[in-house]
């Protein structure tokens, strides 16, 4: 059954670079942005996943950075299904089968970390979009965490904000499973191989993605301080979405832990005393996103 729903995500995959490369073209701003939400709920769907929408009321539709915190592969797709919107993404995505392809295409800005040079080149195109009224995404975590708490956010892309004198649009996204509890199985942390996340997550449905909306931003003048009030704005998001459901189970955190974080085999007659492992949100790091 798994085999199947995973056939049915590739040919959704396929149809969507059809779709990108036969009709994108022709089409206007508008209807290549409803293309992509129809397409990328139908992957959620496709993934045992519904999105739940908090606070929409509050969505800005032009001349804003949206940010949020970073959980799994899956966000992408979760905030394209809410308002297809360009992202910020790491150079090595462009090298993914057919999910790079199909990011260029929707606008996608890559960026290698490594490079100190990238930087200035990133801050002025995102600058330069905002500028011309465009929405731009960015996850200032740098990279992926379990989800139940949330990791410092870098400040450097919040320049662009200022320089194009635009707004933050602060979101936060989190997962719930079937049971009332959140769901750490979207989680993409570690050293978890992409198929081996899917399959969590299509073992651990049916899901619920909640996307929170936050109040928008006005530009200050210090990119620091607008860092700060966006993510002390997704940190009072997260709370009150938690507050709703039951935190993980301990034995969902410690097979995320051993997917993520596998054990080295010991060498042959080379006995070693292992410590217990430890469990719990502090016990799963993150991974470069």
């Amino acid at each position: 059954m798994r085999a199947l729903r995973k056939a049915r995500l590739v040919l959704h995959l396929l149809r969507g670079m059809a779709t990108v490369a036969l009709r994108f073209e022709r089409a206007t701003p508008e209807r290549r942005r409803d293309l992509t939400r129809r397409w990328t709920l139908k992957m959620l769907q496709l993934c045992g996943m519904r999105l739940v929408v908090h606070n929409d009321a509050a969505r800005l539709d032009a001349r804003a950075l949206v940010v949020g915190n970073h959980v799994s592969w899956l966000d992408i797709y979760v905030i394209n299904a809410w308002r297809p919107t360009p992202f910020v993404s790491k150079a090595e995505v462009r090298a993914w089968p057919v999910v790079g392809w199909l990011a260029e295409r929707l606008g996608t800005v890559f960026i290698q970390r490594e490079k100190r040079s990238e930087a200035k080149r990133i801050m002025h195109e995102l600058s330069e979009r905002l500028g011309n009224g465009e929405l731009m995404c960015v996850f200032p975590e740098g990279t992926t965490s379990d989800g139940l708490g949330l990791l410092p956010f870098h400040s450097n892309l919040f320049q662009a904000v200022v320089s194009a004198d635009c707004s933050v649009q602060p979101i936060c996204l989190m997962y719930e499973d079937a049971r009332g509890r959140q769901s750490v199985a979207p989680a993409y942390v570690g050293d978890l191989p992409l198929g081996k996340s899917l399959d969590m997550v299509l073992a651990n449905g049916p899901l619920t993605a909640h996307l929170y909306v936050c109040e928008p931003i006005a530009a200050t003048g210090d990119r620091r301080e607008m860092a700060a009030l966006a993510r002390a704005s997704v940190a009072d998001a997260l709370a009150r979405m938690q507050a709703g459901v039951e935190r993980p189970l301990d034995a969902d955190l410690a097979r995320l832990a051993a997917a993520a974080y596998p054990t080295p085999a010991e060498p042959a007659g080379e006995p070693v005393a292992v410590a217990e492992p430890e469990v719990g949100a502090d016990a799963i790091s993150r991974r470069e996103g």
